[in-house]
């Protein structure tokens, strides 16, 4: 019996492919469990059309996360902190209001997308920020004292 397999089946196949199974295993095991679908060209057909949606919605992430990166790598973010006496400063600049500053300039970043060391001094710097799917933009922030 020929099925094609929603999900990885060890011994027998990735998703996606289209495998010869025997009569029982197939039946009572792969497609009762949501493993396989029997491979009809009606599920083949609407298998395919499912994966070129997916594939498109994919590629416009991306396109999307690109110019988001884009946007903010030409962006300087500039964020006032207040200092003590010897210059440094009070506290440190968090991941907080560094999200903060981006949502303000219209950049819908949560704070744990931002990866940075510990900033405690005036300066400019470079905040690197995970946008999704592997894609990471640098965005130059300056620090300055109140």
């Amino acid at each position: 019996m020929k099925v094609l397999l929603i999900k990885d089946v060890k011994g027998l196949g990735k998703a996606g492919e289209i495998k010869e199974a025997k009569d029982g295993y197939a039946r009572n095991f792969l497609i009762p469990r949501g493993f396989a679908k029997l491979a009809t060209p009606e599920v083949i057909k609407e298998w395919e059309k499912e994966q070129a949606q997916k594939k498109a919605q994919l590629e416009a992430e991306l396109k999307e996360i690109n110019e988001i990166k884009e946007k903010l790598e030409n962006t300087k973010i500039v964020i006032k902190h207040k200092l003590g006496a010897n210059g440094q400063l009070i506290g440190s600049v968090t991941n907080k209001e560094i999200a903060e500053k981006l949502k303000e300039l219209g950049f819908n970043i949560e704070k744990k997308q931002i990866e940075h060391t510990t900033i405690k001094a005036p300066g400019e710097y470079s905040v690197d920020v995970k946008l999704g799917h592997g894609i990471h933009a640098t965005i130059n922030l300056v620090v300055e004292g109140e």
